[in-house]
């Protein structure tokens, strides 16, 4: 573990992180290499982290791994990386059992296949009684769609028909209800924009924008955005 870690305070840790993994596909081209050897990548970069966030113990990681958009990139890629999902969950489940990690797949799972839902559940199942630190990886996730179905669910729900509809119970309608928000944001690759990613739950996150493509980055400069985040003053539009 970095020596960095011990002027981590951790009394001012934050208990959710989410980060946007963005730039495997410029990893990949910058080294000449095949887009899917910039995904494979990723998936280390994602072990790496989620390993430093549970020895500094942080309660909650949120990993957007598969958007609504993302289905429209070129039919070849989604395959696979719908096949490195499968494989990343199946090789992955005993380890993440044993680091007493519970995992959520959030997200639509109506276009998923049979297979890969299925390896979900499991998944799911197996780390439903961990009490370590959760793992959500948001998988055919996109904001929006989250945000239309809570209303849906509040329109069709005949309990709340005369009732004003709250902040609350508007929140406990999302697919995060359970969970704290986010305190920080990060996004990998240089872009600077949220993408349809958890709009409801960020409002009040510290946005932290790297150029550091996904695959690169480190848990050095994950440590720095932490010792960063406990030195910011957060007023929730307070003075």
């Amino acid at each position: 573990m970095n020596d960095q870690n011990q002027t981590l305070d951790t009394k001012k840790l934050p208990k959710h992180i989410a980060i946007i993994m963005d730039g495997n596909g410029r990893w990949a081209k910058s080294k000449n290499k095949n887009r899917m050897i910039g995904h494979k990548e990723g998936v280390k970069a994602l072990k790496n982290v989620i390993k430093t966030c549970i020895d500094i113990n942080i309660e909650c990681l949120s990993a957007y791994t598969f958007s609504t958009e993302n289905w429209k990139r070129p039919e070849k890629e989604v395959s696979f990386l719908m096949n490195l999902l499968e494989i990343m969950i199946e090789k992955e489940k005993k380890d993440l059992k044993e680091k007493n990690v519970k995992v959520n797949i959030i997200g639509n799972k109506e276009k998923l296949s049979k297979n890969l839902i299925k390896k979900i559940e499991l998944l799911e199942s197996k780390t439903n009684d961990c009490t370590g630190m959760i793992l959500n990886l948001m998988i055919n996730y996109g904001s929006r769609n989250e945000i239309i179905n809570a209303v849906n669910q509040i329109k069709n729900d005949k309990n709340l028909s005369d009732k004003t509809i709250t902040e609350e119970i508007f929140r406990n309608n999302l697919y995060t209800k359970t969970l704290p928000d986010p305190e920080i944001v990060i996004r990998t690759s240089g872009e600077k924009r949220i993408s349809n990613f958890m709009l409801w739950q960020i409002s009040y996150s510290e946005l932290y924008f790297t150029d550091t493509l996904w695959p690169d980055f480190s848990q050095k400069e994950l440590l720095d955005i932490l010792t960063d985040y406990q030195d910011r003053n957060r007023r929730f539009g307070g003075l």
